[in-house]
């Protein structure tokens, strides 16, 4: 009986000293169920997100598709950004547009220079142009086509307002 008295009380000081702590998990429980799922969850989307990307590489045959594609021309210090090209080819395309009072010198300056950044555009996305060989209405026809080509690069350059008639020269 002594030996059972004995083992009796650690036990219960164990049980009184373990209750707050056994309280604090019941109590924090769904927030740790909550972390472990949302995880899991996580590991999921990125399992799933990798096995499919890995499938639309194999139908599309991704790597016959970039083996062509020298990436160290990307990594010139002297390229310009892409993001830079498309604000100033929108700015050139704004005075080009709204500078009908202008003389006829600043609306060329402004199309060449407009031309110039269409060719670095081109030549960043690999998008071939004509631009250099061209004069008169074939390259504004190229002018157009080129803008199209960009567009579906993603490249969106606002067109002409609708209020904005063209001269006839």
């Amino acid at each position: 009986m002594e030996l059972g008295r004995a083992l009796l009380v650690p036990l219960m000081v164990a049980a009184v000293v373990c209750l707050p702590v056994v309280i604090t998990l019941l109590i924090c429980a769904d927030e740790l169920v909550d972390r472990l799922a949302g995880r899991w969850a996580r590991w999921r989307s990125r399992q799933r997100e990798r096995r499919i990307i890995a499938r639309l590489d194999r139908a599309v045959e991704a790597d016959a598709l970039t083996r062509n594609i020298d990436l160290s021309r990307m990594d010139r210090p002297d390229r310009q950004p892409l993001e830079q090209l498309a604000t100033e080819l929108r700015r050139l395309r704004g005075h080009q547009v709204g500078g009908s009072g202008r003389a006829r010198v600043w609306h060329e300056a402004t199309l060449a220079s407009y031309d110039n950044r269409l060719r670095l555009a081109c030549a960043a996305l690999g998008i071939g142009q004509h631009l250099d060989e061209l004069t008169g209405v074939d390259r504004e026809l190229e002018r157009v086509r080129v803008e199209g080509l960009l567009h579906r690069a993603g490249l969106i350059l606002p067109g002409a307002r609708p209020e904005h008639r063209q001269r006839h020269r």
